[in-house]
């Protein structure tokens, strides 16, 4: 048993106004430890804690309740957490818009009146009042079932969504007719990972696994990915099963139909990078499924056609990407034709109103510009200033589509752009209480330890003292590929508000410089991704952006990875630790849910012996070490999680808990009716970040001011 007990020092401001400080003591839980111990290549690997890993057996559940009740009692003794938890109220009680989309005869958007747990969505004629089309406050009683996804017929006369319940990846599929909203026969449970492709009116392909046995339906591996066909007014089980399976076992599959109906298009991966793409021709009865690239050495999607063109978004010769296009009878690579060639900007592109639109990365913000379906540059799309524009796609036939622009100091605003005009208007714009001109933000730029560039955008109150005593948040991801690009956060204005800077560094591994930045932050390139985030802080502590005291470090799923391996190394360098929703056993990761899956980032401990070495030697879980003082740690996930499963934060927690010495606190954060992340309810979400600037605030020594 380890028993394990720190100090745990409460400042609190007495009538008179004077500081007075008390001593309470932290006991942590009894967490056992077992004998578990695996061989990779000849290396013994203890794991005390394996039995954490067994998330519905009643032990677990009674570790989860007591660590619960221990940073409950923690938080609870902060004396300004009301504080913050009414200052995110306010902030958050705002009317909130999606961007519109047209379906049929109705403009469809999301709405949020300010608190409410889920936004609901509305639709609305010419003319006409809005009304509300589907409310996902009426899922459930606490707000926890969110919608997580909708798809319209062509003609917007039927809509299939999904919803998710606690937050877990698993899904259901409700049909209903668009005229009255009422419900049809057709229920699709345990679907996962899966769009839904409207085949005309008929029916819909949508993909997903074989569930796990039960007791493990949140941990299980799911390994093969299946594609099936459903016919409506049909039972799920007489669901046609259409690709995957024993024939082609995929651990992922897509599918999408063109605009007009006539292609299926097929993607297949057994890897969160590289595809395989195929089309079928539903416009000939009987027609087979045609391969066009039979490997996952790249990624390829079909992004439109017109009649037998097809038009293909593409990394196969171009890590920026490009758009190339074929005929849909003879469509491999070799007959490929560029389009929009690949630049020195990462290239990601949509349409609408018979033009392609093309979103450009330039140092992790975008550019945009409109081509014509020959690929004639007709203009490049004027931005109200640097940041992040999202949402250039509509319909073939429209001649306005709506897009939403932000940054980190410029709120969310929608945007509605005429095509054939080249010009936007503002159509809405945020309600939120912040006023931009108090507020700066500026990209700079820092070298790496091995000299690589890496940029990071810093934000915060103009006129800030640059005295190393400026409490920050540095922020990362660094993996799959993925592009971190300026966006609001409602939350993050209580963090600026108390003289807060925050800062985001878009690492190796990501994709803000395209496949190359990837793969330079994959594999036996891992520890890149680290030192990035590590020259970033030691950047802002030169700069004297801050100080070791003040300095903390965030990230979620991978950006947990990031946080873990990065206390774990420089435990010196950092005040406070957030690591959310991590992947923090990297020797064990591939063996739950879809975790095998992300094994073209990481490499597994199976691989060679070197692959397992090196995963050993950065593994947060495995590189803790008995007798170092780490930061002040506050570990959040979820019970829900069937995404990064909570064993990796569970066994994180105690072996940190063992180790640690010192009186910086070492908590975990257990949502209940929670998962990965999407969908979270309004008060699980203002709850969560209440805690957040909580621990962070009082483990600065910072006294929160209203």
């Amino acid at each position: 048993m380890n028993r394990i007990a720190i100090t745990l020092i409460i400042t609190v401001l007495t009538c008179s106004g004077i500081a007075q400080t008390t001593k309470k003591m932290i006991i942590y839980p009894d967490t056992k430890k077992d004998h578990t111990i695996d061989a990779y290549f000849g290396t013994e690997v203890s794991d005390p804690y394996r039995w954490l890993e067994n998330d519905v057996a009643e032990d677990t559940k009674n570790w989860v309740s007591e660590q619960n009740k221990v940073t409950e009692a923690y938080l609870a003794h902060i004396p300004y957490r009301g504080k913050i938890r009414t200052r995110l109220e306010q902030l958050w009680n705002y009317e909130k818009y999606s961007a519109p989309f047209k379906e049929g005869k109705y403009i469809y958007y999301f709405k949020n009146d300010g608190l409410q747990n889920q936004s609901v969505l509305y639709r609305q004629q010419q003319g006409a009042e809005p009304e509300v089309f589907l409310d996902p406050n009426r899922f459930s009683a606490d707000g926890t079932t969110s919608l997580a996804g909708i798809e319209f017929t062509r003609d917007g006369s039927l809509a299939a969504y999904q919803i998710s319940e606690g937050g877990s990846d698993w899904r259901k599929i409700i049909v209903i007719r668009a005229s009255d909203k009422s419900e049809l026969r057709d229920v699709l449970t345990d679907v996962k990972f899966s769009g839904i492709a409207w085949n005309g009116n008929e029916g819909f392909y949508y993909s997903s696994y074989d569930k796990p046995k039960a007791g493990s339906q949140l941990s299980g591996l799911t390994q093969y990915h299946k594609l099936f066909y459903h016919k409506l007014g049909t039972e799920q089980r007489e669901d046609v099963l259409v690709f995957g399976g024993e024939d082609t076992p995929r651990r992922y599959i897509g599918a999408s139909i063109t605009e007009d109906g006539r292609f299926l298009v097929i993607t297949a991966a057994n890897s969160t990078t590289g595809n395989e793409l195929y089309i079928q021709d539903l416009s000939k009865p009987g027609s087979k499924i045609e391969c066009v690239v039979d490997n996952m050495d790249n990624e390829h999607d079909v992004l439109d056609n017109v009649g037998d063109k097809l038009y293909i978004f593409t990394n196969f010769n171009a890590p920026n990407n490009r758009i190339v296009t074929v005929d849909a009878a003879s469509a491999g690579i070799r007959n490929w034709k560029d389009l929009i060639k690949e630049s020195e900007n990462v290239l990601s592109a949509n349409t609408g109103g018979g033009k392609i639109f093309a979103n450009y990365l330039k140092d992790a913000t975008s550019l945009v510009q409109q081509f014509d379906m020959s690929g004639k540059l007709e203009k490049t799309i004027s931005l109200p200033g640097v940041g992040t524009a999202s949402g250039f796609g509509t319909k073939k036939e429209e001649n306005e589509l709506y897009y939403t622009f932000t940054s980190y100091v410029y709120p969310p605003t929608i945007f509605r752009y005429n095509i054939s005009k080249g010009n936007s208007e503002l159509y809405k714009k945020s309600g939120v209480q912040f006023d931009p001109a108090l507020f700066e933000s500026k990209q700079v730029f820092f070298k790496s330890k091995d000299g690589t560039k890496v940029p990071m955008i810093i934000t915060h109150k103009k006129g800030l003292e640059m005295n190393g005593k400026n409490p920050t948040i540095l922020y990362g991801y660094g993996g799959f590929n993925i592009s971190l690009t300026p966006a609001f956060s409602t939350a993050n204005i209580v963090f600026l508000e108390q003289g807060g800077v925050f800062v985001v560094a878009n690492l190796r591994g990501g994709g803000e410089y395209g496949e190359k930045w990837h793969l330079a932050g994959t594999k036996l390139q891992k520890q890149n991704v680290f030192d990035d985030f590590i020259a970033a802080a030691e950047t802002l502590i030169k700069d004297k952006y801050t100080s070791r005291d003040y300095l903390a470090i965030s990230g979620g799923s991978n950006g947990g990875l990031l946080v873990g391996a990065a206390m774990t190394q420089r435990p010196d360098l950092f005040k406070v630790a957030l690591p959310a929703v991590g992947v923090l056993d990297m020797l064990r990761y591939h063996k739950f849910t879809a975790g095998a899956g992300w094994a073209y980032d990481y490499g597994t401990a199976e691989d060679s012996k070197e692959m397992f070495e090196y995963l050993a030697n950065y593994s947060p879980y495995h590189a803790l070490k008995e007798g170092v003082s780490y930061p002040a740690t506050m570990i959040t996930t979820a019970d829900h999680d069937d995404r990064v499963v909570p064993a990796h934060s569970f066994k994180f927690a105690a072996r940190l808990q063992e180790y640690h010495k010192g009186n910086n606190p070492v908590l975990i954060r257990i949502d209940t009716k929670a998962g990965h992340g999407a969908g979270k309810s309004t008060a699980q979400i203002i709850a969560e970040q209440t805690d957040k600037f909580s621990f962070l605030f009082y483990n600065m020594g910072i006294d929160y001011k209203e």
